[in-house]
């Protein structure tokens, strides 16, 4: 059928579509608000766990799939309301037709306003039917756009690890293609940003366009341009979709402003501050935790104590590693596999025959690395691996605190480190409880 596209036929097909297309809008926007409304609760738990677990690239997968459904949700609803308001004003015609301006009896002064400013009805209808199909068609656009500005970060970091944070290439090396392919693609992303923002100058300027057409042509790519590059053009050969799209940007930079907005009643405490000896995050009690919250570095199970003992869970992320690491350079394995990997391919280089013996290894230089204390005292710690109830996996231990004194108390995890050859410990998680025994 794309080879038929001129034939009359065809453009009658698609004049009698584009005429019809309003009850296919709305199914869809119907259909897809349910949907984004159900998924993005749960979107956004995820997002909060793969931060809080600190998994970087299902980190950006998630935001950006939340970003996608958070502009679909307030596009799509504003289809909604004016298709609505298009039916509406349809019926409306369909009753009393064009506005009389004659039988409104207004003065001559008021006549003429209104005729200027207000004009036909089926203007006002015409109209309608314009911001509805423009806005519903540029809802899905703009997901596009959030995808080409994800891949744009996502080549940035790509280069920098393929280059110039990559112990099995050479250092100058990498630095001599890695510095020059991560300026391109930054100079590359900003003129391309400045192109569409003011719609296309860059290409109207015949000795500037010369210089520009290669990035142009790459970033295409790059961003996926083939598979919407059309729809944009189409937007911007049009006067009337170019003042809607230049519309749209401050919203949505009023929308995201807004949700920044919160109240604060101190000028000292505000939510989400780190535990401390003066404060007590929920987020380090697994009791307190709700439905959307997750285990923020170390978690004891709530704020009053009354058992002889107190588990303390830490929660793992990818820096575990290197902490053991550093104190234990015979756990480091020739190739890392951190970070984004596949069931599908198995790694010869690790000895799996040696496992058991590596992890218990692993956890004695952990328990050396981690030390639990209690106000002044320091408490022998026994971490294993674990899953919490909220499915993070960590390290747990628990401590006997029997001879504690009835009160408050303050449990600190603290880690060593090795700075200009001297060991340090730091503190890696201070949680206030009460210990009140039965």
């Amino acid at each position: 059928m794309s080879q038929d596209y001129n034939n009359p036929a065809f453009k009658k097909l698609l004049q009698k579509l584009q005429e019809e297309s309003w009850q296919l809008e709305l199914l869809i926007s119907g259909f897809a608000i349910f949907g984004l409304f159900t998924a993005y609760p749960h979107i956004k738990i995820a997002v909060t766990a793969a931060q809080n677990d600190q998994k970087l690239y299902l980190w950006i997968v998630l935001t950006v799939v939340l970003i996608s459904c958070a502009i679909l949700i307030f596009n799509l609803l504003l289809h909604v309301v004016l298709r609505g308001l298009w039916i509406g004003a349809l019926g409306l015609r369909y009753v009393s037709g064009d506005i009389d301006y004659d039988e409104l009896n207004y003065s001559p002064k008021f006549t003429d306003y209104l005729k200027r400013k207000v004009g036909s009805f089926d203007k006002y209808i015409g109209k309608l039917e314009n911001y509805c199909s423009v806005i519903f068609a540029i809802s899905f656009l703009l997901i596009f756009y959030v995808l080409a500005f994800t891949l744009t970060i996502i080549g940035i970091v790509m280069v920098i690890k393929l280059f110039l944070d990559n112990d099995n290439i050479n250092d100058t090396l990498g630095q001599w293609i890695g510095i020059p392919l991560v300026l391109f693609i930054v100079v590359g992303s900003l003129l391309t940003f400045i192109d569409f923002v003011t719609l296309g100058w860059l290409k109207k300027k015949k000795w500037i366009s010369k210089i520009y057409f290669p990035m142009y042509w790459v970033f295409t790519k790059i961003t996926l341009a083939f598979l919407y590059r059309p729809l944009v053009y189409n937007f911007l050969d049009n006067r009337f979709g170019r003042r809607i799209s230049l519309a749209l940007v401050p919203i949505y930079i009023l929308i995201l402003v807004l949700t920044t907005l919160n109240y604060r009643s101190s000028n000292y405490f505000e939510t989400g501050v780190s535990s401390n000896e003066v404060v007590a995050n929920s987020k380090n009690y697994e009791a307190l935790l709700g439905e959307g919250d997750f285990i923020e570095d170390v978690a004891i199970g709530t704020k009053v104590i009354t058992d002889h003992h107190i588990k303390v869970f830490m929660v793992m992320d990818e820096d575990f590693d290197d902490y053991v690491f550093t104190f234990n350079k015979n756990l480091k394995t020739s190739k890392d596999n951190r970070g984004l990997n596949s069931n599908l391919f198995y790694d010869s280089s690790f000895n799996w025959r040696k496992r058991d013996s590596l992890r218990k290894a692993y956890l004695k230089t952990l328990n050396d690395v981690f030390t639990v204390r209690i106000d002044s005292v320091d408490y022998k710690n026994e971490f294993v691996f674990t899953e919490s109830l909220k499915k993070q996996m960590g390290f747990e231990t628990f401590v006997g605190i029997k001879d504690l004194k009835p009160g408050k108390h303050l449990l600190k995890v603290l880690r060593k480190r090795i700075r200009k050859k001297d060991t340090q410990q730091i503190y890696h998680s201070r949680i206030p409880f009460w210990y009140y025994p039965n």
